[in-house]
């Protein structure tokens, strides 16, 4: 952990360096204005010392969590806890239940003065947010009653087919979690999702027909196609699509539709949007991380019954649980190389759909919404290029518009 926390805290130093240039790439001089440098510089160097304190207090948190022995300690009075309000603390589900209640409350309590300061200092003072105290207040209890809701079946499901599992452990945990996936895809754009925000349907217009012609031409199942208020909370934009099979959506930002001038911007990034869904990169992307699962669900059989890992983390017994943290503890590192693996197929992805749009004929218009998106989100206008590869899941802008513009790149059937 340590040596992961000093190795990407090289990375943010060589980052923060690129944030603090006074001038902008090359590329994007006379594209980007000077004034929206200069707030994405100001808006960016506030989030990298924020970033700095952030992580040097949560590594500082982990190690003495662990140094100290504070995970037995709290596995012993969470049991405590239960057998005093006349339950059985050998029933290991419902400890691992008020065990877990205490982590949440504890991961409440930590994580609230950082979220409040991004959301109220670092994203109000930046022109971002637009969550009044109550609105925060209130997503953050219903944040915590989902977890309430959705946590113990969960949670009681896993442990049970540990119990149960035998030879064929790994299998039934994935497929749990395959299945709870999919369930999850399924029921959050419809029951969770409008919880924090209102969906309704784009309104009848050139945008909305604009939009419905491209799905058909590429036959693509759309169903639905909505507007979301994502500008009661933020003033960052964005659009996405889900569902499965012919019950496709499309669901659009407010603040999206209001930073593009003209549709033929907003229907570029849906082109480019549908890119992904027509060269299967969605597809790929949950079969990449169902294996994966997989394969750490496997590693995980290898050492659930290893009296000697638990007795170096200080516990006396083997809690499913505890065996699972300990093992998520272990494999740090080879989940950051993972997820450096992803990003690199996920910025391959992202050309990938560019190039798709700009054989639809729709490279000036996404040229001019990438800008607007980048100069309206404040984004990274200068990147250091090891932290960019380590981390980014998207190229930077410099590299999507250079690509964009070259005559001989690839072309994607």
């Amino acid at each position: 952990m340590i040596l992961m926390y000093i190795f990407e805290t090289y990375l943010d130093i060589r980052q923060h360096r690129a944030l603090k240039l006074p001038t902008l790439p090359k590329p994007l001089l006379g594209v980007i204005s000077d004034e929206k440098f200069k707030r994405s510089r100001d808006y960016s160097l506030d989030k990298s010392y924020f970033h700095f304190v952030h992580e040097a207090v949560t590594i500082l948190m982990d190690t003495t969590i662990l140094y100290y022995k504070v995970l037995p300690w709290f596995w012993k009075k969470s049991g405590e806890v239960v057998t005093n309000v006349g339950l059985n603390a050998e029933n290991e589900i419902i400890h691992t239940l008020a065990f877990l209640a205490g982590a949440m409350v504890w991961s409440q309590i930590t994580d609230l003065p950082f979220s409040l300061y991004s959301t109220f200092v670092i994203e109000a003072r930046h022109g971002f947010n637009k969550q009044t105290i109550w609105l925060f207040i209130r997503d953050m209890v219903k944040g915590i009653l989902l977890s309430m809701i959705l946590g113990p079946p969960i949670v009681a499901a896993i442990i049970y087919i540990v119990q149960i599992g035998g030879p064929y452990l790994a299998i039934y945990l994935w497929g749990f979690m395959f299945v709870l996936a999919l369930l999850m895809m399924t029921i959050y754009p419809i029951i969770i999702a409008p919880l924090f925000n209102t969906f309704t349907p784009l309104p009848e217009g050139v945008l909305r027909e604009e939009i419905e012609k491209l799905a058909a031409s590429l036959k693509f199942p759309l169903k639905k196609l909505f507007v979301v208020d994502g500008s009661t909370r933020s003033s960052h934009s964005n659009a996405y699509m889900y569902g499965f099979f012919k019950n496709k959506r499309i669901v659009l930002y407010d603040t999206l539709i209001q930073q593009c001038s003209n549709e033929d911007e907003i229907v570029s990034v849906i082109a480019h949007e549908l890119g992904h869904w027509k060269l299967n990169h969605t597809v790929y992307s949950f079969v990449a991380v169902q294996l994966l699962m997989f394969l750490q669900f496997g590693g995980y059989t290898l050492v659930r019954n290893s009296k000697d890992l638990f007795e170096s983390f200080g516990f006396e017994d083997q809690p499913i649980i505890i065996g699972l943290i300990i093992f998520q503890h272990t494999i740090i590192p080879l989940q950051h190389l993972l997820s450096f693996c992803l990003n690199l197929v996920s910025r391959a992805f992202e050309f990938q759909a560019d190039a798709f749009a700009k054989n639809l004929g729709y490279a000036p218009q996404l040229r001019v919404a990438l800008v607007k998106l980048q100069e309206e989100n404040l984004s990274a206008m200068n990147t250091d290029p090891w932290y960019s590869a380590y981390h980014y899941s998207h190229p930077p802008l410099v590299e999507r518009l250079q690509a964009l513009e070259d005559p001989d790149s690839k072309k994607e059937d």
